[in-house]
């Protein structure tokens, strides 16, 4: 028993190290594209994600606002507000944890400082609570890669892990998207029996299903 339990910590400790190794590559990538590249891929992306049925049948959607060197989403949440969607955004809460609000526009905008992290754009109005985003009909995800079979790489912080289980808890399946470069579709990323599957990805170039 006690040579299984150390086998599998050490499995669990070399995915671990897998997973921070990628993160750095993928993360020093993004550091490389230049401010031009960064904005002909948001406006790139707003025309693939917007052709996802997922999204164009959706009443409700819960997004983000994307920070750093992220694939852009402040055009894509404005068109989806312009279609008729109710969008949802998170508000970080001291745990990590996710509430939400509803988006208003850019001016529904505030920059909120969280300690040790960088400051983060998040809307101005009423918490919704972390269950809200069970009641959406769609879920875009941030990610760092998404491998062949839809498995996802997040950034470490857990929040979206919460997002996903919680989901899962409340028997809730809506359409979940990760927003992703275009080499950041990759051929696997080391898994954990936490990590949950995702639909499809949309990229400055089109969309893949899973």
């Amino acid at each position: 028993m006690v040579g299984n339990q150390s086998d599998a910590s050490g499995r669990r400790a070399a995915r671990v190290a897998e997973k921070a190794a990628l993160r750095r590559e993928l993360l020093a990538a993004r550091r490389a594209r230049s401010p031009e590249s960064r904005r002909a891929a948001a406006r790139a992306l707003v025309r693939s994600a917007s052709g996802l049925p997922e999204l164009a049948g959706a009443a409700t959607v819960a997004a983000y606002v994307s920070v750093g060197t992220e694939p852009g989403t402040r055009e894509l949440l404005d068109a989806l507000r312009a279609a008729g969607k109710r969008v949802l955004l998170p508000l970080l809460l001291p745990d990590n944890d996710l509430d939400w609000a509803v988006y208003e526009g850019p001016d529904g905008l505030t920059e909120t400082a969280h300690a040790g992290k960088m400051a983060l754009l998040e809307p101005s109005g009423p918490p919704l609570g972390p269950e809200a985003v069970t009641g959406a009909d769609a879920v875009l995800l941030p990610g760092l890669a998404v491998d062949a079979r839809g498995m996802r790489l997040g950034r470490g912080g857990g929040s979206y892990d919460r997002v996903l289980e919680r989901l899962e808890r409340a028997g809730a399946h809506p359409a979940l998207v990760v927003l992703l470069y275009d080499e950041e579709v990759v051929a696997r990323v080391p898994e954990e029996p936490h990590d949950h599957p995702v639909r499809a990805v949309a990229t400055p170039s089109g969309v893949f299903r899973f």
